[in-house]
Formats: C-alpha cells, structure tokens, sequence
C-alpha cells in the first residue's frame, strides 16, 4: 500500500495526542507500518499544535510536507486554515466549526478571519460540522477528539468493533463509555 498521510491539528489540549495515539493503534492492528510524530507546537499553553500519522506498507520518517496529506482532521476553523497548504489536491479537510481565539485576536491586535468554513469549503474538499456540540451531547466537552475520530472512520474501511477496541486499548476504562459515545455520535451524524 502506498503511505497514507493524517495530520491531526488544534489548539494545546484538545486531546490531538490522544487522537493519534487511537489511530496508530488501530493501523498497527490492521499490520501497517505506522510513525505517529510527537505533538509540535505550544501544546502546554493553549498554542497551536500538529500531530502526523503516516502509514502503509513501509513508512521511514513520521514528517509531511506540504501537498502531502491525504487527511487533516482539525479541533478549530484556524487551524484547519493554518495547515491547508499541506494539504493534498484531492486530499479531504475534517473540521470542529468551532472556533478558538489565538492569543492576537484575545488581545485585539487582530481579528478572527470571517466566514472561515465557507474559505475553506471552497479551497478544498471540506467535512465541516459542530463537533462540540455532539461531545456536549456525550457527556463533555472534552470529548471532540473522539467525535472528530468518529467522522474520520466514515472516511476508512475499518469496522465499527474495530475502532471500538482502540478505544478500549487507549482510554482509561471510567472514560471508555464517555468516549465511545462521542466516536459513535461522530460517525453517525448526517451530512
């Protein structure tokens, strides 16, 4: 198989780390080669950061460059806009419409960009949707990642019970239930 590329991008704790962690998991089930690079960015201190998965049959540096990803599945409408350039021709965009005020608009010296997922559905192929209201619906709000790993199972040949068993293998079993109820909220919501 020819090596796949996921970026997964945000803002420092919304649990991208978590999210690649899950998916590396459940590749490494199906036997591919996987490289899952570490977290980049400020992701202490609510800055930006960007998480790759890279996969197939041999993979041998966990880096994408720009025009490489086949996927970017962003926690905010900035950062999906920050990192689209990395993004395939016919690559696909998943994004939470929420949005995070970075630190210039917080102190007034800028402003968020206007009508930012109607941008980015015209520069490319574009899976907008209100992810934190379908973690809200969940159980918290912290469960975004999970509902945004949900909408991108729709976009795999995984089953169900496959991804259900990364869950298991990589959250803490009083937050499994939470959860699996965010990635099925995710992988079953309607267009």
């Amino acid at each position: 198989m020819k090596t796949k590329n996921l970026m997964i991008v945000g803002v420092g704790g919304q649990g991208s780390l978590l999210a690649s962690k899950l998916l590396g998991r459940l590749l490494l089930t199906r036997g591919y080669d996987v490289k899952v690079s570490e977290v980049h960015g400020m992701s202490q201190r609510g800055g930006s950061v960007v998480t790759y998965v890279r996969f197939g049959d041999r993979v041998y540096s966990p880096v994408i460059d720009k025009g490489e990803a086949d996927f970017i599945v962003s926690f905010e409408l900035l950062e999906a806009a920050r990192w689209t350039e990395y993004l395939k021709p016919d690559g696909k965009i998943i994004v939470n419409t929420q949005q995070i005020n970075p630190m210039p608009v917080i102190s007034g010296m800028a402003e968020y960009p206007a009508q930012l997922a109607e941008k980015l559905k015209a520069a490319a192929d574009t899976d907008a949707f209100d992810a934190l209201s379908l973690a809200v619906q969940a159980g918290s709000t912290r469960a975004v990642n999970l509902v945004l790993m949900g909408r991108l199972s729709k976009y795999f040949d995984f089953t169900e019970e496959e991804w259900l068993a990364a869950i298991e293998e990589s959250v803490p079993p009083k937050f499994q239930q939470l959860n699996k109820t965010a990635f099925s909220l995710g992988r079953n919501m309607q267009c």
